[in-house]
Order: structure tokens, then sequence, then C-alpha cells
């Protein structure tokens, strides 16, 4: 039942749906725990977080972990199957595109969308080779956890140069345009959106997205700027 869900037209995009809210989420609390590097000048706050996270959830860290990456995958691979399916179909591309109105909702953000995600994941690698198996670094002993690692200084390190203080920035951009539509879409894929709830719900979704991607943005651009 579940292969036959999986590939069918329908289970697709309901599973594509679960699998892109479930993302948002994690994406919005990832995002949170980043602001917390404004917390203090020190970066305490921030590797305590970090060492919360790393160490105190013990495995449970790590399974979610492997959750996200097995929703990631799946997400990833719906995609791109959903989208070598629409270029079968059609082989040759719309010489122009226009959006048909109501439901379409055709934009840039909806017909990149298989782009921004494969370049989303090849951030991603780069993202998790950088920071969590990047150089470690000793803190100053803290009260309570003693020595832990200083992913403070680690990220202040990296974003300090041009290739992360901008690179990571201009990513995080296509990430909010993947988001403005992808947000809408998932709602609309489970059925959950009204038609006359349309237009509320694709502002939403686009209001999610800059709100997400502004706030990926601000911290690597305050170090790369000198203003942290």
């Amino acid at each position: 039942m579940l292969t036959k869900l999986y590939h069918s037209p329908v289970g697709k995009k309901v599973v594509t749906g679960i699998t892109g809210i479930a993302l948002t989420l994690f994406v919005l609390v990832h995002m949170t725990g980043n602001l917390a590097f404004f917390a203090d000048e020190t970066g305490e706050a921030y590797n305590r977080y970090s060492h919360f996270l790393t160490h105190q959830l013990g495995l449970l860290f790590y399974a979610i972990e492997i959750v996200l990456l097995l929703i990631f995958l799946l997400h990833l691979s719906i995609g791109v199957n959903i989208w070598l399916g629409k270029r079968r179909a059609r082989p040759r591309p719309y010489d122009t595109y226009r959006t048909a109105g109501g439901p379409s909702r055709q934009t840039v953000s909806s017909r990149s969308m298989v782009l921004t995600g494969v370049i989303v994941l090849a951030f991603t690698v780069w993202h998790l080779v950088s920071f969590k198996y990047g150089t470690y670094y000793d803190s100053p002993p803290y009260d309570g956890v003693g020595v832990i690692r200083d992913i403070a200084l680690l990220v202040r390190e990296r974003f300090a140069t041009p290739l992360y203080g901008i690179g990571y920035p201009a990513v995080m951009l296509l990430l909010a345009v993947h988001l403005r539509h992808g947000v809408w879409s998932a709602f609309q894929s489970l059925g959950a959106v009204r038609p006359a709830a349309t237009p509320a719900v694709y502002g939403a979704g686009t209001l999610v997205g800059i709100a997400i991607g502004i706030g990926f943005l601000v911290l690597p651009l305050a170090i790369f700027f000198q203003f942290v």
C-alpha cells in the first residue's frame, strides 16, 4: 500500500506536502537557534545551545538527525520524480510561461523548485562539512559544563571570509524562493486550502519564506561586515 501511495500522483503530492512542512518547521527552529549567537558577545549562549543539542539530548539527537535525513531525501526524490514525469509528458518546454490564474500560481518560485532544491541539498552537505564536522575549538570553561566546543568561534571565523560571508546568504535567498511556493504548495497538496483562502495561504507562504531568508541572512552578514 505504501508503494502504491509513493508511485501514485496523489500520494506523491501528499508525501511531498508532509515532508515539506516537516522540513520547513526544522529550518525555522534551526534559524531561531542561530540567533542565539547574538545573546552575548562571548558566544557562551550559542556554545551552550550547541552543546545541549549534541551532548545533553544524547541518542535522541542522533535519532532526530536520521529522521531528518530520511525526510530530506524522500522530499527531494519525489520532487525530482515529479519533475522528470512532467518532462517526459512534455519534452519540449513552453516558449513562454504565463499564469492561468486561480490555483496555478505560475511564478519563478514554482518553476525553479527542483533547481533550488538541489542547490539547497548541495549547500546542506557543504554546511555540515564546514560546521558540524569543521574545526574543533575548545571554549573557555563554563560553569556547569566545563570546557565544550567553541562553535561560536568557528562560525565567526567562517563567516568572516567572502566564500561564507557572501555565499551563505546567496543560498539563503534561494531557500526563501523555494519556501515561497513550497509552503503554499504543501498545504494545497494536503487539501488543507479552500479556494477562498488560497490568496491568504499563498501570502503567508511568501512571508514565511522571506522571514526565514532574513533570519538566516542576519548572522553571516553581521559577522562579515563586522557588526558583531
